[in-house]
């Protein structure tokens, strides 16, 4: 397969049931808004999992699958090996349709109606949803705030640790110091850690993502993740993830093939992880390099209009996450009236993260998409400055 990738290209998603484009007058009330928002990419998958996926297709008979097959669990082993630096015990592995779906089950299992479940600040809003949605309690801790972090975990009725690596919406890459640090202090309240990491494979810079298994000792533990984040196939569905103890990985599988009727996975979405991990490096530092550019690109043309926000790209993803108040901007719903009925673009605020005067800018898409984006933000600021 060639390694050169065409990112300039904008690809038509409207009319194909796409979240992002059909589907943003479902959240931001108007239709034919550019969006920058949910956590796709506008992006085709890499060529090597296109061509698996069509030699799959070409078989014709898609039946009951079984993922527990050295196929696929290799190919996640590979990766680990490969990427991070990392062996892990395939037998540990398991699988379900996706990792907001594997943290419902994990809190089922660990947590009772009421109990606490601890996460840092701003918080991604699919979290939110799983834990309230429970009947648990979401307790939110500043990042970077270590005694209200322990505060929190030392409560009697605190049962999960929910950490999220690298960290949605703020883009932060966890430092092995800090990720041992964070299971010691769960270990000494005796809560329990759930690691969301499907943005790992989106790190910039040089930092290196340190999975949790690298840290978690004898604790109770689960990390979850998927191969659709970075390749961008979300719509095939299929997460996995690895959890410590035997019988709570027992748990879980009996849980999926019984209470929810889970036992076999969507074939295509075993098929694009494996063609991902064993074949699609190259595609993926092509994009996460364009992406870095459009990040970039971000940051030069904000602090050309806005010195005093000094603005720096995330450490991972392609999810811009922006303080916008040292710029002036207060209110989320001020620039989202401008952003929506003057500049016509949608992108999330703040407030859907728990953090009112930011913005999180979706740049994963061609760089002529950023370009507009970028420079509809600027105008949405400048108009609220002005009318402030």
């Amino acid at each position: 397969m060639s390694t050169s990738y065409d990112f300039d290209t904008v690809i038509d998603r409207r009319g194909t049931w796409c979240v992002q484009w059909d589907g943003v007058a479902d959240r931001f009330g108007v239709d034919g808004l550019l969006p920058f928002t949910i956590s796709d990419m506008d992006f085709e998958t890499a060529p090597e999992v296109l061509a698996a996926l069509r030699a799959r297709l070409d078989h014709g008979v898609f039946g009951y699958t079984d993922w527990q097959q050295d196929d696929f669990t290799s190919a996640i082993a590979h990766w680990y090996a490969t990427r991070y630096g990392t062996t892990i015990d395939t037998g540990r592995l398991v699988y379900a349709p996706s990792v907001l779906s594997q943290l419902s089950q994990l809190l089922q299992m660990w947590t009772s109606e009421g109990d606490g479940v601890v996460v840092h600040t701003p918080t991604y809003d699919g979290f939110r949803k799983a834990i309230t949605g429970l009947g648990r309690e979401l307790r939110g801790v500043p990042l970077g705030d270590t005694a209200a972090l322990e505060r929190e975990l030392a409560r009697a009725d605190s049962k999960v640790l929910l950490v999220c690596s690298p960290h949605n919406p703020t883009g932060r890459v966890w430092t092995e110091a800090e990720l041992a640090e964070l299971a010691l202090l769960a270990a000494r309240h005796g809560v329990a850690v759930i690691s969301d990491e499907i943005h790992a494979d989106f790190v910039h810079g040089g930092r290196r993502h340190v999975p949790w298994t690298r840290v978690a000792g004898d604790g109770r533990w689960a990390l979850i993740t998927s191969a659709s984040k970075a390749f961008n196939f979300p719509a095939l569905t299929g997460s996995y993830g690895i959890i410590g103890r035997a019988d709570d990985r027992t748990e879980f599988l009996r849980r999926m093939q019984t209470a929810e009727g889970l036992a076999s996975p969507a074939v295509l979405s075993l098929t694009a992880h494996i063609a991902a991990y064993r074949e699609g490096g190259a595609w993926l530092d092509a994009v996460r390099a364009y992406v870095t550019g459009n990040l970039e690109l971000v940051a030069e043309r904000l602090n050309e209009a806005f010195p005093e926000l000094g603005w720096e790209p995330p450490q991972a993803g392609y999810l811009a996450w922006i303080d916008l108040r040292g710029a002036g901007v207060e209110d989320d719903e001020a620039l989202q009236r401008v952003l929506i009925e003057r500049e016509r673009v949608a992108v999330m605020p703040g407030s859907v993260y728990g953090a009112e005067g930011f913005v999180r800018l979706n740049v994963g898409c061609a760089r002529s998409k950023v370009v507009a984006g970028v420079e509809a933000l600027i105008r949405g600021v400048e108009a609220v400055r002005g009318a402030a």
